[in-house]
């Protein structure tokens, strides 16, 4: 125990000897590879679309400042898009939060913060600087007393406590820039408290607008070595933390589009029709029942054959053979002719008889020679006398 406490005093006095003290987190995690802790996407894309920055890392590494955010972010803003500030971040330097904080106030309501993973100390910060804050539904935001090292006498330390302080009530400053449901005094705890907030739990004390359901992410997993550190993180996101990652499922295949049938022989329907209607005996309707078929298949073309047929022979019982090419190229079914049938005769009820005879053919009937009495008897009679004639 002597021994590491003599390691962290080394370790202060070394940083203090180096550069100036810092008000940060409570360690220093790993930087992104590319020597940066934030990146700033679809610049030159359509200007319709917001422009996204992400802060992915720990703010104020490896020699980036508030400052050259600032400027970059300045340089790409157009003044029209509306911009996403995207945060999975431990936190970082206390005045580089205050100041991306300040800038993104000065933007005014073209910025949202949307929280995909981690939002912690400073980086909530920033956060809180959006005019409208979005929370993934599995993110989570934390808020505390800010931390240094330090080194030097008595009064060194009794000015840093002081300046420690005054960062405090910049931090509560910071949050009661949005509308709380929380007062000063249990602001005040709980940031002493170093308290960590779910996404409904920030969304239903002010801390956020809207909860997003969905693939948020949690920090990387060289941050644990650093989240271990604070005193109040939940078991749950030390679980989170230490599951590998899922990837997602892959996407259904899509069905492939079955193949087009091959369209109708036009040609040889028209055929058909107009053979089936000649073996019918309706040779004359053929053309109305091309028409009335669509031609779409050989099955519509036969059933609008015998529905024809039915049709006419409905019109010659009753004797109006005249409105079978009317009916049957209005499509009637024979129950609808058969209807249009019995009013046509209950007007004409002293004109027309209804037969009970099947119909007949289209071609005409064998006429019939009418037999005379007269000339049978006679004939009958000359060959009765000419027996009598030969005895």
């Amino acid at each position: 125990m002597k021994k590491h406490r003599q390691y962290m005093i080394a370790l202060a006095m070394a940083a203090a000897a180096s550069s100036p003290w810092r008000i940060m987190n409570k360690g220093t995690g790993d930087s992104s590879k590319d020597g940066g802790w934030y990146r700033i996407n679809n610049v030159s894309e359509d200007p319709s679309k917001p422009l996204e920055v992400e802060i992915y890392d720990e703010i104020g590494t490896w020699g980036v400042t508030s400052k050259q955010f600032v400027d970059e972010l300045k340089a790409a803003d157009d003044g029209q898009r509306n911009i996403v500030i995207a945060i999975n971040s431990i936190g970082g330097e206390m005045g580089d939060g205050f100041a991306i904080h300040n800038a993104l106030l000065r933007l005014g309501e073209r910025v949202t913060a949307r929280i995909d993973g981690f939002a912690l100390s400073s980086a909530g910060l920033v956060a809180m600087g959006a005019h409208r804050v979005q929370m993934h539904d599995n993110a989570m935001l934390m808020m505390h007393n800010p931390w240094t090292f330090a080194a030097g006498d008595s009064e060194e330390f009794r000015k840093i406590a002081d300046i420690m302080d005054q960062m405090v009530e910049g931090i509560v400053a910071s949050f009661k820039h949005r509308t709380l449901n929380v007062d000063d005094a249990e602001l005040r705890r709980m940031i002493n408290a170093e308290t960590w907030l779910t996404a409904q739990e920030a969304k239903d004390q002010g801390f956020v607008d809207e909860v997003l359901t969905g693939a948020g992410s949690v920090s990387n997993a060289s941050s644990l070595r650093i989240l271990n550190r604070y005193n109040n993180m939940p078991a749950a996101v030390k679980a989170q933390m230490a599951e590998p990652p899922v990837a997602p499922p892959e996407p259904d295949p899509e069905p492939e589009p079955e193949p087009d049938s091959d369209p109708p022989d036009m040609v040889a329907l028209a055929a058909l029709a107009t053979a089936e209607c000649a073996k019918a005996g309706i040779a004359d309707q053929a053309q109305m029942i091309i028409q009335a078929s669509g031609l779409k298949d050989e099955a519509s073309v036969r059933a609008a054959v015998k529905q024809a047929k039915d049709v006419r022979a409905l019109c010659i019982m009753a004797k109006q053979p005249d409105l079978a090419p009317g009916f049957i190229k209005d499509g009637l079914s024979p129950d609808l002719a058969r209807g249009k049938l019995f009013d046509k005769l209950v007007v004409n009820s002293g004109q027309v008889e209804i037969s009970n005879h099947p119909a007949v053919d289209d071609q005409p009937a064998p006429s019939v020679k009418a037999v005379n009495p007269s000339a049978v008897y006679a004939a009958r009679r000359n060959k009765n006398a000419s027996k009598g004639a030969q005895a």
